[in-house]
């Protein structure tokens, strides 16, 4: 996690039939980390369980949306979203990552859970990867990091109210 990982600008892909899947506790530690998750990463399982979910942060996924993602899960709601990863050597993959809380007997949140499909390319390639760059370029803008993410959440959620949509209506409209 602290060592500087070198981007390799190669793009690794999985199968359509295949899903990553990983659990993390309340603070995003992984507690549990399929096959197709250990593979793809590069990471034994033993490097990644007990490690911060964080640990496959690709620096050009900008933080507003993990914002987005833990203030929908703070809620209540499950969310959908395209996240690019990082590799342990560097190379990235790109997922369609849908989140949802674990909850226990008595209905409180326990953990998290995570499933990840390959997603749609063209949505990736023409949608995502611009207003990615869009948001990354407003969260760089400013000298603070906290308010560069909330600057551009802000961009995002301007986005969506001029198109009169929800996240979810937004991100479905994509693929459609």
């Amino acid at each position: 996690m602290s060592r500087k990982i070198t981007l390799t600008g190669v793009e690794r892909h999985f199968e359509n039939h295949q899903i990553i899947v990983s659990k993390t506790d309340l603070k995003g530690r992984i507690t549990y980390a399929n096959d197709v998750f250990v593979k793809i990463s590069g990471y034994r399982e033993d490097e990644l369980l007990g490690k911060p979910h964080s640990i496959i942060r690709h620096p050009e996924m900008p933080r507003c949306v993990f914002k987005l993602l833990w203030d929908t899960l703070a809620r209540g709601q499950e969310i959908f979203a395209y996240v690019i990863n990082r590799c342990k050597n560097g190379d990235h993959y790109w997922v369609y990552a849908n989140v949802t809380a674990s909850r226990g007997p008595g209905g409180q949140v326990i953990s998290y859970h995570s499933n990840r499909t390959v997603p749609d390319r063209r949505v990736v390639r023409d949608a995502i990867i611009p207003l990615y760059q869009a948001l990354l370029a407003e969260e760089n803008r400013h000298g603070n990091a906290r308010d560069g993410m909330n600057a551009a959440h802000r961009m995002f959620l301007d986005i969506l109210e001029g198109k009169n949509m929800e996240y979810d209506e937004f991100l479905f409209s994509l693929a459609s």
